[in-house]
């Protein structure tokens, strides 16, 4: 017997199992698989469906801030402008806003602060249904920087205001500062950038009425002796009143701006006189201002 022939067969291994397709697999599965596809698409509409009625709550009369329901407190009777409207528009908030806005107040508090009227934004207060209080603090023009070519107003601080407010006949009664060689450097809102506008400005800011009572129609520097220079207040009949240094300014031994204006007040209802007035000596060199009973 041949030797290799009594050798047995090793035994062959088991075929592997059959590979399951993709298809087989949705297959066996289409049920749990279908459910989970229904379960995504639901959960896709329903975020869907939310986003819109959340947008739409946002956006509800209720809760959208519209201009015309912006109260601002403290506009000075002198600004003829819609200053209300104004701010808005110029700071893209006058198409109305989601009260819920976690900015809302900042941003309003932000638009009224860079108008050129506004001194200070003094508080922001919401309410609901969308509504809103702005509480501002005005500047308040004091005088008229004479230019060529007209009168520019100015406030206590120097801070050059908005022209449009004025007409011809009511600039003509502010004080009018004359002697002024520079133009505003800067944008309505913004200081003149010249100390003579803004001492020009404190002189007629702090005798405040008394420009009216005493008939004064200009305020102009007059250089000093000592390379510096002086106020004077000139009078409709062109008679001159020396104020001195600017208030803030005073030199050596010269009256306060206080006891200045109260020599003035003593003046309102006197007969007028032809003598200079000197403001800026003490009062006992001064006989000329005595008041004529």
């Amino acid at each position: 017997m041949n030797a290799f022939a009594s050798r047995r067969r090793a035994p062959e291994p088991p075929s592997p199992p059959p590979t399951r397709g993709l298809f087989t697999l949705l297959t066996e599965h289409r049920a749990g698989i279908g459910g989970i596809a229904v379960v995504m698409v639901a959960g896709v509409v329903g975020w869907m469906a939310w986003g819109r009625y959340g947008e739409s709550v946002r956006t509800s009369a209720g809760n959208l801030l519209l201009p015309e329901n912006v109260e601002v407190v403290g506009v000075g009777e002198w600004i003829r402008i819609d200053l209300k409207n104004e701010a808005l528009r110029d700071a893209s908030l006058d198409n109305g806003l989601p009260l819920d806005d976690p900015e809302l107040v900042r941003r309003l508090a932000r638009a009224f602060d860079i108008h050129p009227w506004v001194r200070e934004v003094v508080r922001v207060k919401l309410r609901h249904p969308a509504a809103a209080t702005v509480e501002i603090r005005c500047r308040e023009p004091v005088a008229m920087v004479s230019v060529p070519g007209g009168l520019l107003p100015v406030d206590a601080e120097g801070i050059l205001l908005p022209i449009d407010d004025f007409s011809p006949e009511t600039a003509a009664l502010y004080p009018k500062i004359t002697g002024v060689a520079s133009g505003p450097l800067g944008a309505v809102g913004f200081t003149w950038g010249d100390p003579l506008v803004e001492e020009a400005a404190a002189v007629a800011s702090v005798i405040g009425p008394e420009w009216k009572w005493l008939d004064l129609v200009a305020c102009r520097p007059q250089a000093t002796s000592g390379g510096g220079h002086a106020w004077e207040l000139v009078r409709d009949d062109d008679a001159v009143i020396r104020f001195g240094s600017a208030p803030g300014h005073e030199q050596a031994g010269e009256p306060t701006a206080a006891v200045k204006v109260a020599r003035l007040r003593a003046l309102v209802g006197s007969e007028r006189t032809t003598a200079p007035i000197d403001l800026t000596m003490p009062l006992t060199d001064a006989p000329s201002e005595a008041v004529t009973p």
